[in-house]
């Protein structure tokens, strides 16, 4: 992290960096650990979102991208802003209290966030952490935890407009590789909804798609019968969009 920029002490950005492992929908998690000099007791364990301040010379969306490339290394990831935090009760529990007092960096006690929820292929991702632990961990696992600060809310929240916007717009494809099988396409549906999908009727739907584009090729080194692979075409689904396809699951 390139703390050579001055920091805005009330204005961060958090990102919640959503992954699929072909079962799961996953979520990139910070550990936040302080030990007691004296003792070496554990103080302060847990855990939240991948975020930091913004600089004074940059922008929202840049610190959200800064973010993503320090925690991930890649560039160009679908990113979209979809809230901003500012409860005057964003900091009350004493432990973030506490590790806003041990860090001793300037942050403000009453900070404003914007949240960024970003999707990536995470079967292509090495993540990245200077100075903590940093791993995949599953949604509804991290739902449960108790998160830093109101990082459980912003990733509840995030969670909440994937699901929305997944039913409209393409962008679940972006958790995908470029080639996937129907299947891979209907565990992904499954795990970002919560809900079961009936198969027939998901694989009649799909096929009738012309945005979901067949290849010839079909699986590689599975123990049963390889399945066909397929594409999504951007281009087409521009060209069709205003055809009455209805929701896209």
């Amino acid at each position: 992290m390139d703390l050579t920029h001055k920091f805005l002490a009330n204005v961060s950005v958090d990102c919640v960096i959503f992954g699929f492992d072909f079962e799961k929908l996953n979520v990139v998690l910070v550990e936040r650990e302080y030990d007691d000099p004296a003792t070496g007791e554990t103080i302060i364990r847990d855990y939240t979102l991948a975020g930091y301040h913004i600089f004074e010379d940059e922008d929202l969306d840049n610190a959200a991208y800064r973010i993503l490339k320090d925690r991930t290394g890649l560039e160009n990831i679908y990113l979209e802003q979809f809230a901003t935090f500012g409860k005057t009760d964003r900091v009350a529990k004493e432990m973030d209290h506490l590790w806003l007092k041990v860090i001793d960096k300037g942050f403000a006690d009453r900070v404003l966030t914007v949240g960024y929820f970003a999707l990536i292929d995470s079967t292509k991702v090495k993540l990245f952490s200077h100075d903590s632990k940093i791993d995949w961990f599953p949604v509804d696992d991290a739902l449960t935890m108790d998160l830093a600060f109101d990082h459980q809310e912003i990733l509840q929240k995030a969670l909440d407009t994937l699901r929305n916007k997944v039913r409209t717009e393409p962008i679940a494809f972006e958790l995908l590789p470029e080639c996937f099988t129907l299947t891979q396409l209907q565990n992904l549906y499954q795990a970002i909804t919560g809900n079961i999908i009936d198969k027939r009727n998901f694989r009649k739907k799909k096929l009738q798609m012309p945005f979901i584009v067949p290849r010839t090729e079909k699986q590689d080194g599975v123990a049963h019968r390889p399945a066909r692979l397929f594409h999504f075409d951007r281009n087409i689904f521009e060209q069709t969009r205003n055809e009455r396809f209805g929701n896209l699951f």
